[in-house]
This record gives structure tokens, C-alpha cells and sequence, in this order.
């Protein structure tokens, strides 16, 4: 059986709901792609989205969101990167040399993995008519190449352009105690490309949410934070709706 560099998983919903995208869910990587980096370190961070898989599963199940998930390490290639940009196929990440990158079949990689994702991704779109997307990441608490930097959110907000959904969700996540960035703890405003590609593009509202990796490394941190987000996410439609 061919491999797809996505999964779909979720009920059909009405138009105007809620649906997932999870860019960085697996850290998988084809027998034919060799990085040159341990095993260890394709647990880590920098392979993918540790937890995100996870929220967004149970996000489906428990709450009736389907979601569109990357079924391929961000090693192999970076899903939430414009075809254009250095960092789509890394020769390094987070200080670690990934010397099987360097000289990589770049067109190939766009070909079997990139592109495939990103159609789907947008007839799938087209075919719920959402009326808010949630893309569902995760950040560590500490980079290995900069360990004296805090970063203290429990969630972060990302937007580029359109924050109409970022600003309801920040109150909201803020109100029910949770500790939240605003463009923490990276900017949208530099790295948003799914979203930009996908939502602003074609003016649908959008929340793309940063949740630290360490409260979802369990099963029961991923529920917990599914159901905050689930939460949050329907109470931004009915803003979104009323406004």
C-alpha cells in the first residue's frame, strides 16, 4: 500500500464547525531516509510535536472534531514551512547536526510528502467549510542550544494577520487560569505558514495553538488539555458567530 504523509480522522461535521490540523503529529520516518541522527533524538522535540497527536485525538473522539494530521517527521520534512524557506528540508535543528539532510532530494521530498499533504489538506478544508480551524502544536519548555531561556506559557496563541479567533481565545484560556502567550512562544507573524496558507488565505478564522510538551507527554495531560481546548475553541465560534 502506497504511504500518505496524512491521516484523517473524525466525524463529518456541519459547515461552520471546528476542525483539527495537527502539521507535526509523528515522528515517522521512510526506510529509505536516512538522517545520520541517533534514535533517542527522534524522540525529542525536534522530530516532532511531542502530545500533539495525542489532544488533537482525543479532541476527535471526546468532542466530535475531525482533524487532518502529518503522518511524517519534520526531519524528513517540515509541513508547517513554505516550499521556498531553507528550513523545510533542516540540515540542523535545535544545535543537533542532521547530516543525512544535507544534499537531500528536495523536489522529491515536496513531491512524495510536501504536496500531498497540503492538497489534501485543502480539499479536505474545502469539503468541512469550517467556520474556525484549530492547528494544534507543541513547544519544549527549554531549547538544548539555549537552556537559560524560560519560557513559562502553558499555551501560546500564534497569528499572522487575522487574530479575530487569537484574541477571544487568549481571554478565554486566560480566564480559566491558564497561563498563555500572546505570539509566545514564537511570532505568527514569522511562523504561520499552514495557517497563512490555508486560513488567512481564504479569510477562514483560525487559533493556532501552542501547548508546552511537558503537561501532554501523559494520557492524562492530553486529555486534560483536549477538553480545555475543545472548551475554549466552541466558546470562540459563538464570538466568532455573534460578532
Amino acid at each position: 500500500m502506497t504511504f500518505q504523509p496524512f491521516s484523517q480522522i473524525g466525524p463529518a461535521t456541519r459547515p461552520g464547525g471546528i476542525v483539527a490540523v495537527c502539521d507535526h503529529a509523528s515522528n515517522f520516518v521512510p526506510e529509505d531516509i536516512e538522517l545520520g541522527i541517533p534514535d533517542e533524538a527522534m524522540r525529542k522535540h525536534i522530530a516532532w510535536d511531542i502530545g500533539a497527536a495525542g489532544v488533537v485525538d482525543r479532541m476527535s473522539r471526546r468532542h466530535g472534531i475531525p482533524a487532518h494530521l502529518g503522518e511524517v517527521s519534520r526531519l524528513v520534512i517540515d509541513l508547517h514551512r513554505e516550499e521556498e524557506v531553507d528550513g523545510l528540508i533542516p540540515t540542523s535543528s535545535d544545535g543537533m547536526l542532521i547530516p543525512g539532510n544535507i544534499g537531500a532530494d528536495r523536489e522529491g521530498r515536496l513531491e512524495k510528502y510536501y504536496r500531498p499533504y497540503h492538497d489534501a489538506l485543502a480539499n479536505w478544508l474545502d469539503a468541512h467549510d469550517p467556520g474556525l480551524i484549530l492547528s494544534i502544536h507543541s513547544f519544549t519548555p527549554s531549547l538544548e542550544s539555549d537552556p537559560t531561556k524560560e519560557r513559562p506559557w502553558e499555551i501560546g496563541l500564534l497569528y499572522n494577520q487575522d487574530d479575530r479567533a487569537a484574541q477571544h481565545a487568549i481571554r478565554l484560556f486566560s480566564e480559566l487560569g491558564v497561563t498563555v502567550g500572546d505570539n509566545e512562544p514564537y511570532s505568527g507573524k514569522l511562523l504561520n505558514a499552514t495557517m497563512n496558507r490555508h486560513a488567512e488565505a481564504h479569510g477562514r478564522p483560525y487559533c493556532a495553538i501552542e501547548i508546552r510538551n511537558d503537561l501532554i507527554t501523559t494520557e492524562a495531560g492530553q486529555a486534560r488539555y483536549a477538553d480545555i481546548v475543545a472548551d475554549v475553541a466552541g466558546r470562540v465560534l459563538l464570538a466568532l458567530e455573534a460578532s
